[in-house]
Formats: structure tokens, C-alpha cells, sequence
């Protein structure tokens, strides 16, 4: 339903995160001035510097919108803008999450009840209102990222990693109700470690396990074209992930993962 040749109406939720601005520039490099884009995230200033970027890269015209997107109060009113800015909606990223610290997950209810808001409930949310404008329309593509660490609960992240996993069990329902909509996909996207802001805290960052925000962003433009169901990215983490989920728990339980 989308050429090169044609107005490309991109809304990016989490525009200000590594891996949403490494996408936005590979979009707007294949698109130019037919890309036209409605980014949202928490920090104005970062959301006109990456305008800033996109358009002297050559993209058509760009709109922020500065709001915390975890903190719903009429989801409607944020997509109708979306739709009133792009006139039809293409293609969604959904981009923004959060990396709880495991120790306050299971000592402050607060902390706990932050990591599914941010990781699992709102960004189902947003998903959903999303969704029903692209059957309204009768096309266009949804991306969302989620993690490996959804695969399996672990000792180290099991509130994030629960987080993870509802999500991607809603999108598997939410894949299920689009396959009456041909030309409507949903996509989720798991990426293993990435050497972004959120990570810099992790020991040991860096290494043959870890992707650049750029490396995340090529994934996701092959698997959102392909209109794949979920792709890991790096595509190793299949392997690693599949060994983790066949650990027997006796076995699994002596480790520190």
C-alpha cells in the first residue's frame, strides 16, 4: 500500500530514544522528502534537535509532540493529532521503555507497579489505538520493541522480563485479530543487549553480545518490511534464547541469569 514515490506518514513514539533516532535517520534516508514524521517523547528540546537532524537530511516536514507517553490520560486525542498532521498513518514505532532496577521492583509496590505502566500496559495501549486507525483505513504497519528478556523469567530482571512477555503475548492477539486486515501488520521486536543510554549502568557492557542502536535499527526496517511477527535482533539471540528456555528450572535455578 506504500511506494518511495509517495507521501510516508511515520509516527515514532519514543523518538528520543537511541535506537527511535537511529531508525528515523535510516527512514529519512531512504525517503527524503517523502517522509513525513510525528515524533513524541518526554523532552522537547531533544524532539526539535532530532527535527532539526531529519530535515537537513532531506525529509519532508516534521511535527513534535513533547508528552509522557507512559502517563495516559486520552490516548485518543494524541493519535487524532497524528492522523490530522500525517492526513494517513503508514507506519508506527513504538519505541520507549524502561530498564527497572530488580532490587526496588521487590521492595517498593510503586517501582513495580512503574516497570509494567511503562513496559507493558501503556505501550498495549498505544498499540491498540494505533491499530484501530490503521483497520479504519484498511492498511499500515506497527513496530513495537520488546526484549528477550521476555522469553523466560530470570532472578536478575523478572519484572522487566514479565513485563516484556505480556507484551509480547498481546501482540500475538493483537497479530491474530489483524489477519482479517491483509495489508495491516504488526511486528514486535526483540532486541538482546544494546549499547544505549539505558544499559550504560550494566558491568561488562560492550563485547560480541552487544549491538549498536544503528545495528537494532537495520533490523527493525528489514523485519517492518517483511511484515515478520517478531524477530530477534541480533538474529544470534534466537540461539541464546532458545538454549535459556530449555533449561530444565532445577538446572536454571543454580544460576545467576
Amino acid at each position: 500500500m506504500t511506494s518511495k514515490n509517495k507521501n510516508y506518514g511515520l509516527v515514532v513514539l519514543g523518538a528520543t530514544s537511541s535506537i527511535a533516532e537511529a531508525y528515523i535517520r535510516l527512514v529519512a534516508k531512504e525517503r527524503g522528502s517523502n517522509l513525513t514524521l510525528f515524533i513524541v517523547g518526554r523532552n522537547a528540546e531533544a524532539l526539535e534537535s532530532i527535527a532539526a537532524d531529519v530535515t537537513a537530511r532531506g525529509a519532508g516536514n516534521v511535527v513534535t509532540r513533547a508528552c509522557d507517553l507512559a502517563d495516559i490520560d486520552d490516548p485518543a486525542t494524541l493519535v487524532a493529532a497524528a492522523t490530522g498532521e500525517l492526513g494517513t498513518i503508514d507506519e508506527v514505532l513504538i519505541a520507549y521503555g524502561s530498564l527497572p532496577d530488580q532490587s526496588k521492583t521487590q521492595t517498593d509496590p510503586a517501582e513495580l507497579e512503574k516497570a509494567f505502566q511503562v513496559n507493558f500496559t501503556s505501550t498495549a495501549i498505544w498499540l491498540q489505538a494505533f491499530a484501530n486507525v490503521m483497520t479504519e483505513q484498511k492498511f499500515g504497519r506497527l513496530a513495537v520493541i520488546g526484549s528477550v528478556a521476555g522469553d523466560r523469567g530470570r532472578m536478575s530482571n523478572y519484572a522487566y522480563g514479565a513485563a516484556k512477555g505480556g507484551l509480547e503475548r498481546f501482540v500475538q492477539g493483537l497479530q491474530h485479530a489483524l489477519a482479517a486486515y491483509p495489508n495491516v501488520s504488526a511486528t514486535l521486536i526483540k532486541p538482546g543487549f544494546v549499547a544505549t543510554p539505558m544499559t550504560a549502568h550494566i558491568e561488562g557492557r560492550g563485547g560480541p553480545l552487544w549491538a549498536s542502536p544503528e545495528r537494532i535499527a537495520a533490523d527493525i526496517d528489514k523485519a517492518v518490511k517483511r511484515r515478520k511477527l517478531s524477530v530477534y535482533a541480533p538474529w544470534f539471540w534466537w540461539g541464546v534464547m532458545t538454549i535459556i528456555r530449555s533449561l530444565p528450572a532445577a538446572i536454571l535455578h543454580k544460576t545467576k541469569l
